[in-house]
């Protein structure tokens, strides 16, 4: 099977700030991050499409315990897409313990920072962030 968008470059587009979903031929769905089959018609004719990075913050959480290697408190939240996926990755830029519900629907922009590897994963990579916008 031929991946439109393969994880190398998916991680190369975020290190640029660039972000590519796949677009499902058969039902219209846009997928992000990039997947091999649409998660809402399980069709596998994809497209690649870019994407805006800008979104809404729909919910999140503050992380107080962590996991090994991670420094807490921090915030996961889950942001809907201007094209219409949920992608969860870490608010930024905000402090953690002074958050509040007034954050919810709180447009933001979609970016990417390089987190290192841990006994469990396949090395470093970079992962999802989120910035308020003003």
């Amino acid at each position: 099977m031929k991946y439109p968008v393969t994880y190398q470059e998916y991680q190369e587009n975020l290190s640029r700030e660039e972000f590519t979903g796949l677009e499902c031929k058969k039902c219209g769905a846009i997928l992000f991050p990039p997947m091999a089959v649409c998660r809402d018609c399980g069709g596998s004719e994809l497209g690649p499409v870019s994407l805006s990075g800008e979104g809404r913050l729909r919910t999140f959480t503050v992380v107080r315990v962590a996991p090994e290697g991670r420094e807490p408190p921090y915030i996961v939240a889950m942001v809907e897409l201007k094209e219409g996926p949920f992608v969860i990755g870490n608010l930024v830029d905000v402090d953690a313990g002074e958050t509040t519900m007034a954050l919810m629907g709180q447009k933001v922009r979609l970016g990417s920072r390089l987190v290192q590897g841990d006994l469990y994963s396949a090395g470093d990579a970079r992962v999802l962030t989120f910035s308020l916008v003003e």
